[in-house]
């Protein structure tokens, strides 16, 4: 075990020192909130400095008045279609937009003629527009006012609150649990990659550099595999947290600082006018913040932390063992495809299955599966899982951990010290059955 904590100390430290690791662990933080900051602030320039796009109408129904905004002032005229198309081509006009004759109950025919590709905010403000206006022409024609329609209709928000076992009730929203299974889930899996990556260059550069012929005179195979598997996830959970405390500090301070609406929230308004009355209130913001309140964050850091240990050990001894039995990375390819695919299964099984119904039969086996649940049960975390699936997650985890690091630590004895042979499956399954 002394040997293991020293391996796991010269991985550690070794990295940790290393200019690269203090450069990616303090920039990465700042770039993201930069980029944020820099994308916002050209976001609002834009809308500041764009001229006022005109789009001529030609409308053959004489039905439909289109409203002009911010950014689209909307000119009709008399003018026949190829005088329209004409305008655009010499640029007195931004666009055309030509309304035919038409069935009302069955809308075809409508064209939008321009020199650029028209951006999907425009397309969708003018098809959002004209569908409103078509409903209200045909309400009119059956007799019925539009405007007694919109008086009538009634906004409904349901709260979600869930009842524990000795009659607690928490207040809860799919939304924020989605979001936090997305975020955790997706973390997971692109940590496993990076790392577990960073485990087999490292065993293939100390392999190829026969450093480690000199370090298995000392120490046995095994515990060097253990060593440096524990110290690289060490590495990546201290770079995680460092990351985690400052992104969020910094993102929060862009967005104060800035004070503006994000991108996608303008685009959002302009393709659909009636967002911009749908802003969570005082009271949606309180209910917001009871959500917030509600999330058990200690379970939910603490299960991330070790959904992200166990998944990183379990697939990081695979890592290892891949790179004892190879001289380069290219050789590696063809051992790295049955690895990655459980890995792909549960990312794509946690926006299929998981995040869309994280009790469904599908979601509870992804989640209890040791090469899947690391990523699948994140998902799952948010919106409260019971603690018997919990347990046995947990256990099978470590159970699929212990199983890999023995098959692993099998291959990684003597692919270690082999070099010049290309190996096959059929040769690493002697390796298995030569070391038992």
């Amino acid at each position: 075990m002394h040997k293991i904590l020293l391996v796991i100390q010269r991985e550690y430290l070794a990295r940790v020192k290393k200019k690269s690791f203090l450069i990616a662990t303090l920039l990465t933080p700042l770039i993201f909130p930069a980029i944020m900051g820099i994308f916002v602030w050209i976001a609002v320039q834009e809308k500041e400095n764009q001229s006022l796009r005109i789009i001529e109408v030609i409308d053959e129904t004489n039905l439909f008045f289109m409203e002009s905004s911010e950014q689209y002032a909307f000119t009709s005229s008399i003018k026949d279609a190829e005088e329209a198309k004409k305008m655009v081509q010499e640029g007195e006009r931004y666009g055309f937009l030509y309304i035919p004759k038409m069935d009302l109950t069955n809308p075809k025919g409508i064209q939008f003629y321009s020199i650029d590709n028209p951006n999907m905010n425009l397309m969708g403000y003018l098809e959002g527009a004209l569908k409103r206006k078509i409903e209200d022409q045909r309400l009119y024609e059956k007799g019925i006012d539009p405007q007694v329609l919109k008086d009538i209709r009634t906004s409904i928000d349901i709260q979600s609150v869930t009842l524990g076992d000795e009659g607690e009730e928490k207040v809860n929203d799919a939304t924020v649990n989605y979001a936090l299974g997305f975020v955790s889930g997706i973390l997971i899996y692109l940590f496993i990659f990076i790392y577990g990556n960073q485990i087999m260059q490292g065993v293939i550069e100390e392999k190829s550099s026969r450093i480690v012929e000199i370090l298995v005179s000392s120490l046995r195979p095994f515990q060097l595999m253990m060593g440096k598997i524990v110290g690289i996830g060490a590495v990546g959970l201290t770079q995680f947290l460092i990351w985690v405390f400052l992104i969020g500090s910094l993102s929060s301070i862009v967005i104060g600082v800035l004070g503006m609406q994000m991108p996608q929230q303008q685009a959002m308004e302009m393709a659909n006018p009636e967002f911009a009355q749908a802003a969570p209130d005082a009271g949606e913001l309180s209910r917001i913040l009871m959500v917030i309140d509600g999330i058990d964050f200690f379970a939910l850091v603490t299960s991330f932390i070790f959904y992200f240990l166990g998944g990183y050990l379990l697939y990081g001894s695979l890592f290892a063992a891949i790179g004892s039995a190879v001289d380069a990375p290219s050789d590696a390819q063809q051992f790295m495809f049955p690895i990655t695919i459980p890995l792909i299964v549960s990312y794509m099984g946690l926006f299929v299955f998981v995040l869309q119904d994280p009790n469904s039969t599908t979601s509870f086996w992804l989640s209890v599966i040791p090469l899947t649940s690391p990523i699948a049960m994140m998902g799952r975390i948010s919106y409260g899982v019971p603690f018997w699936e919990l347990a046995l997650s947990m256990g099978l985890l470590i159970a699929g951990f212990l199983f890999t690091t023995w098959l692993a630590g099998k291959i990684y004895r003597i692919g270690i010290l082999m070099h010049g042979t290309k190996p096959t499956y059929k040769i690493l399954w002697k390796w298995v059955k030569a070391s038992q």
